[in-house]
């Protein structure tokens, strides 16, 4: 008798091989991130970056700590920067605004950042704007930089206060920089205020275009036969600005006119713009590829206020367009 035993009966098993790597639920398609410090939430974050300060500490240990972040910590990453950029704004906001000389004003945080209308084919307009003087739009779409230019002066407050706040804990012989602080509320600041009012009130006339989404990238172009130096018909590109010591554009906004009737047909973009800026004179500088040139030069009194320039460069300007057209 032969006894058949079933196991002889069944195929061999196959040869070993190493298992497929399997994600555990509920994603089992899908391969985990390994969470980071800049990909947490940006409200956690903030708290971890406030929690560097501790509960109790000294006015020196903080100031450090202040220094530590605006030289190491916000040079990690993006996400990063822009925490520790929260904390020392929010940290010097006051000390910044008690620096501010009459009868110049300030607002390095707008609430709200104006837009140009969406460009249509009667109404032209140029490369959209970044922080610097380009016609690159890659810095303009940057969280980090901001379309407001005194926010930079603010940025550069900061830098130069929490360093000098650090050196004067650490030795009484240290003498401070005054001069650099003179600078700053003295020339930078007041400037780039006047280029933050001369954006918003020109984009408002349409003389001046802002990013838009979508935005398309447009050489600056003159028109045939003119530059950006003079304009045709034997007119001064700039205009007088004043007379007999006078404002001649400080009421213009009291009433319609038929300057303003009528809307230029070009824009500049804000990033080619610049200003000069003195105790006499203010003006606008166009920056091209090719050269930089003053296009509006206006006089101004020592304690006339950046508003009533801002609107004075504005109204030169859109004769400057008007010309060039």
């Amino acid at each position: 008798m032969i006894i058949l035993d079933e196991k002889m009966a069944l195929p061999p098993p196959p040869p070993y091989a190493p298992a497929e790597p399997v994600s555990p639920p509920p994603f089992p398609y899908q391969s985990r991130i390994v969470p980071t410090l800049a990909t947490l939430p940006p409200n956690i974050l903030l708290q971890i970056v406030y929690a560097t300060f501790g509960g109790k500490g000294t006015i020196e240990k903080q100031r450090q700590i202040l220094y530590w972040l605006n030289t190491s910590l916000r040079a990690v990453c993006r996400t990063i920067y822009v925490a520790c950029m929260h904390v020392l704004r929010s940290t010097y906001i006051p000390a910044y605004t008690a620096q501010i000389r009459p009868p110049y004003s300030s607002d390095p945080f707008p609430l709200t950042t104006p837009t140009s209308p969406t460009p249509t084919s009667s109404s032209p307009s140029f490369p959209p704007p970044s922080f610097t003087s380009s016609l690159s739009t890659s810095d303009s779409t940057s969280p980090v930089l901001s379309l407001q230019r005194e926010t930079r002066v603010l940025d550069l407050f900061i830098a130069l206060k929490v360093r000098e706040d650090v050196w004067l804990d650490d030795s009484e012989l240290h003498l401070g920089s005054e001069d650099s602080f003179r600078d700053l509320f003295e020339l930078m600041q007041p400037r780039s205020r006047l280029e933050d009012l001369v954006r918003v009130i020109g984009v408002k006339e349409g003389v001046i275009s802002v990013p838009n989404p979508g935005g398309t990238a447009v050489k600056v172009m003159y028109p045939k036969g003119k530059s950006a130096s003079g304009s045709s018909g034997g007119k001064s590109a700039l205009g007088p600005g004043r007379v007999n010591g006078t404002s001649t554009y400080a009421s213009s906004s009291a009433g319609p006119s038929s300057r303003r009737q009528t809307r230029p047909t070009r824009s500049i973009p804000f990033s080619s713009l610049s200003a000069s800026f003195s105790t006499r004179k203010v003006g606008l500088i166009l920056t091209t590829r090719e050269r930089k040139k003053t296009i509006v030069e206006v006089d101004r009194a020592r304690d006339e206020k950046l508003e009533v320039a801002a609107r004075m460069l504005v109204a030169e300007l859109r004769e400057w367009i008007e010309a060039m057209s």
